[in-house]
């Protein structure tokens, strides 16, 4: 019996969330596409809005970077911080504040915020010293699985030849792109590669852009799984669709 696309793409998230950790786990049809799917690691939580096709995402702080915040009337308030395991950094005069996954302009907006509660209109300059490369995670059907860095505008179709590209067991037409939106809700969406790269006009939106943090999950197709099984000699085996 053949299976629908939706119910492949739950069989490969299901996979997915077996190796990884958290709460009950729920999966739940998104109403902006019928193949793609929205998984939550937490029991009650709102589904946030979602962009796969956004170019030049802003970099989002995370636990272990560092940075230099220099205050341009203030000298005296310019200080160095790292973002500790819990996402704060501990501030001059203004205690801790959570800054884990917020783009240095927002960083930039709260803290002369905050710190206008104590100095006169702040011009507060942030420069990342120290910080980890965005990666991305290629699994499945490729020439080489692994992660690999994120450099510059990179789509799927791009990503996936850098990890060597499909193999002769790739499903090029049901790849998932898996995209963590927070803490509790992870993204996934059914692309069909094998559709977009035969198109003679592509459609760019349809090949959408990498964030730090995607994974694409590339699945095994029904010929090479029943391939050990066909006799070396005395048959031929017809192409077919897959």
């Amino acid at each position: 019996m053949s299976c629908s696309r939706t119910e492949i793409l739950f069989t490969v998230i299901a996979v997915f969330l077996t190796a990884a950790a958290g709460n009950a786990q729920t999966v739940a049809p998104s109403s902006a596409s019928p193949s793609a799917v929205s998984v939550s690691t937490a029991n009650n939580s709102s589904k946030p809005a979602l962009t796969f096709s956004q170019r030049y995402p802003r970099y989002k702080l995370r636990p272990g970077d560092t940075m230099a915040l220099t205050f341009q009337y203030s000298p005296e308030f310019n200080q160095t911080v790292t973002v500790q395991p819990d996402g704060f950094i501990a501030l001059r005069e203004i205690g801790d504040v959570n800054v884990n996954s917020i783009s240095v302009p927002d960083l930039k907006a709260t803290l002369e915020t905050d710190y206008s509660k104590i100095l006169a209109k702040p011009e507060i300059g942030i420069n990342l010293t120290g910080f980890d490369k965005p990666t991305f995670t290629v699994a499945g059907q490729v020439g080489r699985p692994g992660r690999y860095v994120l450099q510059g505008d990179t789509t799927v179709i791009e990503g996936i030849a850098l990890a060597g590209g499909f193999t002769n067991a790739s499903k090029h037409s049901q790849v998932v792109l898996v995209r963590r939106v927070d803490d509790q809700w992870s993204h996934a969406q059914l692309l069909d590669i094998k559709k977009l790269m035969a198109s003679e006009t592509r459609d760019l939106n349809e090949d959408p852009h990498l964030q730090p943090g995607d994974m694409l999950i590339i699945p095994q197709n029904r010929l090479s799984k029943i391939r050990s099984f066909i006799p070396s000699s005395g048959f031929t085996v017809m192409p077919t669709q897959f």
